[in-house]
């Protein structure tokens, strides 16, 4: 018996610890998160007006020749993977990872991961989510246009969080290249609007913005999954702090009731020896 309750003790220490633990990288992820919502709605903000323009481009017959705009049969495909730079965020990183492994994708598929478990999961790429940059958003944009325009490969995605609410986040795929300009809504135009001239033409002014488009479009995905990520994990470790002072308590119910039984013993052993 004097076995099982040190085994007890050492048991809620122990859950004690961790529970510890769970508040640190609760209080840390919820540092973040507002942070976090900020970055993500201003990069989706920019999205939103890029849209607005390129459906404005996208309506003169002559953008419609674009090589980003043409389409194709081929089955090369290039993917952005986007997972956290940790764990302990519930589902999140494996909801991407079921998410790439259910597309069935071609075996030329080329992925390009961001964040450090989408790299040590799938190679080389982009170490980290959170401090990844334009700048590199930029670069990698570039080179996936040129490859594109060259006719490298077919098709281009990013594999995503899509941010819902602080509760609810969502694995989503997010297509690229080629641009689908019928995805955007056409803006009604005013008559002011109506009689814009575009110096050079839209479709040069289309193809030299795309770039930019692309570099914008990745950057607020890595900014969604980021607010996704920390918004998880704080829902994560707020659950394992429950659990563990859930579990605390019952440890302790049955470490007292195991040192009651123990003085309980000693007491009848007591008298039961005053009585001999």
């Amino acid at each position: 018996m004097g076995a099982d309750i040190k085994k007890l003790r050492v048991r809620i220490r122990s859950i004690d610890s961790t529970l510890h633990l769970t508040k640190a990288m609760g209080l840390v992820a919820s540092s973040k998160i507002r942070r976090a919502n900020e970055a993500m709605d201003n990069a989706n903000g920019y999205i939103a007006v890029a849209d607005e323009m390129i459906a404005r481009l996208t309506e003169d017959p002559t953008c419609k020749r674009s090589p980003y705009l043409r389409e194709s049969d081929g089955a090369r495909l290039r993917l952005i993977v986007i997972a956290g730079d940790r764990g302990l965020a519930g589902g999140y990183n494996n909801g991407i990872f079921r998410t790439v492994r259910d597309m069935e994708l071609p075996e030329d598929t080329e992925i390009i991961p961001i964040g450090k478990k989408a790299c040590d999961r799938y190679g080389e790429g982009y170490i980290s989510a959170e401090d990844f940059t334009y700048e590199q958003a930029d670069e990698l944009a570039g080179k996936l246009c040129r490859d594109f325009a060259d006719g490298k490969f077919d098709r281009c995605a990013v594999v995503s969080t899509e941010y819902i609410n602080l509760m609810s986040q969502q694995p989503m795929v997010t297509e690229l290249l080629p641009l689908r300009c019928e995805a955007a809504e056409k803006p009604e135009k005013t008559g002011a609007e109506a009689s814009f001239v575009y110096e050079p033409s839209e479709g040069e002014i289309l193809d030299s913005f795309i770039p930019q488009y692309i570099a914008a479009s990745i950057i607020a995905r890595v900014r969604e999954s980021f607010a996704s990520e920390v918004s998880a994990r704080r829902v994560a470790m707020d659950s394992a702090g429950k659990n563990a002072k859930q579990m605390i308590d019952d440890l302790q119910l049955e470490y007292n009731r195991a040192r009651q039984a123990i003085i309980t013993q000693e007491i009848t052993e007591i008298v039961a020896g005053s009585g001999e």
